[in-house]
């Protein structure tokens, strides 16, 4: 009898631990839940594209250069305009100076204008001024020489159009010169030269997973759908370009974004084998993917653009951009409003 005694008194206390453990459990969840809630109210997870140069042997075996520290421009850069980020950065090099082009997300109007910056070893770079803003937003600055003339095709699929710019003034100055293709939103349009034509390749916002091909004669006008055209359809990973398409020796090299996973994750490259008026294919090259998210820093989550050039004998040298997510302050909270305060009263930069 007095065992039995015992043995209930233990189930008790036991019975009571549980249910003082439980109480405190569905307390600490309301208060856990009542936390993240007020955290939502004042701050927000932000993508955060900045621009990095890597260097390379090949134009499948890039990586930062052991001379510099990534990221080379960030959005604290840009001083005309508030800047959330920066990316797909595209550049040349005229007269011994480098010329890069890019997407500056301006954060008071949420629309991507483009920048320039410049530098005298591709190394370390200056940011100069935005240089093109349209009443839509622009991207991926797509720009290339032809007859001694620099052009450049940016993203403009809120136009739903393909739109032409020339260079009046290089790098600064920058007029419209001609709509190539419309009725469709076409986004990351990415042009080259082969065996005479002039040959396009862009997906459109309506299915990121189908790649279109055109091809003309003539830069200006005359443009066509490919008769197999969409080349690409219903794949992630080999669709949506990633950068400037190479032609090396007969070879093309083009670039593509490997979303499978999520958005931007890496650049992956592909070499069209056969390319005619009537006729397209293309193969993976080795090595795949070329560039890809580190897991920490300035390109945790993702890379999703590359432009390289040659510099010299298996040596490559490419403007990438790559991607973080940091929490931010959300601009209409009270906190944000006394951020600013605190800012302006002690002069210090966001």
């Amino acid at each position: 009898m007095e065992g039995r005694r015992i043995n209930m008194y233990k189930n008790y206390q036991t019975n009571s631990r549980l249910q003082v453990l439980d109480k405190f459990s569905r307390v600490n969840d309301r208060y856990l839940t009542g936390i993240k809630n007020i955290a939502k109210t004042f701050v927000t997870r932000r993508s955060d594209w900045s621009i990095g140069i890597y260097t390379g042997e090949s134009l499948f075996d890039f990586a930062c250069p052991k001379k510099i520290s990534n990221p080379v421009l960030t959005a604290k850069d840009i001083t005309d305009v508030p800047a959330h980020f920066v990316a797909d950065p595209f550049m040349v090099c005229e007269d011994g100076i480098w010329y890069m082009f890019f997407e500056v997300l301006n954060g008071l109007q949420n629309k991507g204008v483009i920048g320039l910056a410049t530098s005298n070893d591709a190394y370390k770079w200056n940011y100069q001024q935005i240089i093109l803003d349209e009443t839509f937003h622009l991207s991926y600055p797509y720009v290339f020489k032809f007859q001694n003339e620099y052009y450049m095709i940016p993203e403009t699929s809120q136009a739903d159009s393909i739109r032409l710019y020339k260079a009046t003034n290089f790098p600064k100055k920058w007029t419209f010169i001609k709509t190539l293709l419309d009725k469709r939103d076409f986004v990351d349009p990415s042009i080259f030269q082969y065996n005479n034509l002039w040959w396009l390749l862009t997906a459109t916002s309506e299915d990121r997973n189908i790649l279109r091909l055109y091809y003309s004669q003539d830069l200006t006008g005359g443009w066509i759908e490919h008769p197999k055209s969409p080349v690409i359809e219903g794949n992630k990973n080999n669709t949506r370009p990633a950068g400037r398409v190479v032609v090396l020796d007969d070879k093309i090299i083009r670039y593509t974004q490997d979303c499978e996973r999520i958005y931007g994750n890496k650049v992956r490259a592909f070499e069209i084998t056969e390319l005619t008026t009537t006729s397209y294919q293309e193969k993976a090259v080795k090595g795949n993917p070329v560039i890809k998210a580190s897991g920490m820093g300035w390109n945790q989550i993702g890379m999703h653009h590359i432009d390289p050039h040659k510099i010299g004998t298996n040596k490559w040298i490419a403007c990438v951009d790559g991607k973080r997510d940091r929490l931010v302050i959300k601009q209409n909270s009270i906190l944000a409003i006394l951020q600013k305060r605190i800012n302006a009263r002690f002069k210090i930069d966001n």
